[in-house]
């Protein structure tokens, strides 16, 4: 069912975890299944003084895909700048794990959300322009994490 590439990065997970002081957060959740991500970024510049991300962690309530593809976001925007850590397509993470079931899909989606979210949150805390694309993501997002959230908010309480 699942690649050696998933139950490698999903035994064996990069990136997991929260940077203590992140320059952004992105939490998202899925309605239907119950998966929770969250993701951390670190903001630096490279030589050109283009913004990177840093450094990238994640923790994230779910299945073996929600994790793998959790894994799998950070390893591949880790370095790149914004910009292009925000060109990444849920295909390029079920390229890298070698495939996902149909019905594993969703868990690409949410890792993608969820770095976009991460970036939106560094734009917005530092008064950066905003793509008007991240923008209107980010409002569905939201309303989608808003029901996740009161679902499982005695859960989230304990953490």
């Amino acid at each position: 069912m699942y690649t050696k590439k998933v139950m490698e990065h999903f035994k064996n997970p990069h990136n997991l975890g929260n940077i203590k002081n992140p320059d952004g957060i992105g939490k998202v959740g899925n309605l239907v299944c119950g998966d929770v991500m969250h993701i951390y970024i670190k903001v630096g510049e490279n030589k050109k003084k283009e913004k990177i991300i840093k450094d990238i962690k994640f923790e994230t309530f779910g299945c073996v895909a929600a994790l793998a593809t959790s894994s799998v976001v950070t390893d591949l925007a880790k370095g790149k700048t914004l910009n292009k850590a925000l060109e990444l397509k849920k295909d390029d993470i079920v390229k890298s794990l070698g495939g996902l079931p149909q019905i594993k899909i969703h868990c690409s989606f949410l890792a993608i959300d969820a770095l976009s979210e991460a970036i939106y949150d560094y734009l917005t805390k530092n008064k950066k322009s905003i793509p008007k694309k991240l923008e209107k993501n980010h409002e569905i997002i939201k309303k989608e994490l808003e029901v996740i959230e009161e679902r499982y908010k005695d859960l989230l309480k304990k953490k």
